[in-house]
């Protein structure tokens, strides 16, 4: 298969690009910003048409949740804009894309995961944008993925697990959100479940996770508890830790329609952490 990948340097992006090469099968066209500026769309255009990928896989995103706020048009540019030309370009010859997007389309009021048809609402500016994203590649093209994930955590990247490892190199106590609540996700078993995804055509949206819950806090009591490192957690609500953005209070994924479409179910986010910290460990 013949795959355009873009974002291709970030942290899901990168292990997508080692489960595809060691598949050895595919050609894969590469391109992060240096290569291809996804919000032009004569650029798109041109790439697309001179390379004829049969799917583009983009995981080009601004996930500074806090930064969309403030850096609106980037934000917009990157995150909808780009989305956008993709599908516009991907469409005029046939092509199929896979789009990552995010639990955060949500307005985190629910009392259960969401399911692919629940109502939207974001409650930050990324959340809006990523919800653009969505509605400009739908009304552009029929043969798309859109994938809605969340928590990412993997090697080749910042992220929430590796925040909390350096904290706990400098301090003997720190306080973790308690009241907030989704699902961790390994970017690596959220990379392996695109590669199987895009091999069908069974197209829309679906949602994937790591399965099972938790909140910020006792990520965090897990993430010491497997790294085997003595720390204080203290729980506080959002209330006390304000940031630019809102986030959503509850935002777990349902994978019903993921298991029901004849897929395999992601293990449960404490097997996945434990893999994880292993190679991270590993690393330092």
């Amino acid at each position: 298969m013949k795959i355009l990948i873009t974002g291709h340097k970030g942290m899901l992006g990168s292990d997508l690009v080692d489960i595809l090469e060691n598949e050895s099968q595919h050609e894969l066209i590469l391109a992060d910003i240096e290569e291809l500026d996804i919000t032009n769309l004569e650029k798109v255009k041109k790439m697309i048409n001179q390379e004829k990928p049969e799917i583009v896989m983009n995981m080009a995103a601004y996930t500074d949740v806090d930064g969309c706020e403030t850096s609106r048009e980037l934000a917009y540019n990157v995150n909808a804009i780009g989305p956008k030309n993709l599908a516009i370009a991907s469409n005029e010859i046939g092509t199929k894309l896979l789009h990552i997007s995010t639990d955060y389309v949500f307005p985190g009021n629910s009392i259960k995961p969401y399911n692919e048809d629940d109502k939207t609402g974001p409650q930050s500016y990324y959340g809006v944008t990523k919800l653009e994203a969505e509605k400009f590649i739908k009304d552009s093209m029929e043969n798309y993925f859109i994938v809605r994930t969340a928590w990412l955590y993997g090697i080749n990247g910042k992220n929430f697990v590796k925040t909390m490892l350096n904290l706990a190199k400098n301090n003997t106590e720190i306080t973790v959100v308690n009241d907030q609540r989704g699902s961790p996700t390994f970017t690596v078993d959220l990379a392996n479940a695109i590669v199987e995804l895009v091999k069908t055509d069974k197209y829309g949206i679906y949602h994937v996770t790591n399965s099972d819950e938790c909140s910020w806090y006792e990520f965090a009591k897990d993430i010491f508890e497997l790294a085997n490192v003595e720390i204080e957690v203290k729980p506080v609500t959002t209330a006390e830790y304000p940031t630019p953005a809102k986030r959503p209070q509850y935002s777990a994924l349902s994978h019903e329609k993921w298991n029901s479409s004849g897929f395999k179910p992601l293990r449960n986010f404490k097997k996945a952490l434990k893999e994880y910290l292993e190679l991270e460990l590993a690393n330092e």
